[in-house]
């Protein structure tokens, strides 16, 4: 559970100022996916926005956190019956 907490936690931070900073520039009532016009409220569209930023960030959290390991860790052999 806490492995969870350090990945998730900082990640939505992250995501929270990484949308703040992308619907900034960007206009919800603007924004076009592959060349077509996106048709979502600009709530939906914040709110997708922010879950994809969240499950971006916390990818890289989570490969952070997989790298992280000892050699120890890694190496550890089950034992023998």
């Amino acid at each position: 559970m806490q492995k969870l907490i350090l990945v998730l936690w900082p990640s939505f931070w992250v995501a929270a100022v990484a949308e703040v900073v992308f619907f900034t520039v960007i206009n919800p009532a603007e924004f076009y996916l592959f060349g077509a016009a996106v048709s979502f409220s600009p709530l939906a569209t914040y709110s997708i926005g922010f879950f994809c930023f969240w499950a971006l960030c916390a990818a890289a959290c989570a490969a952070c956190l997989f790298y992280q390991r000892s050699a120890a860790d890694i190496n550890h052999l089950p034992p023998r019956i």
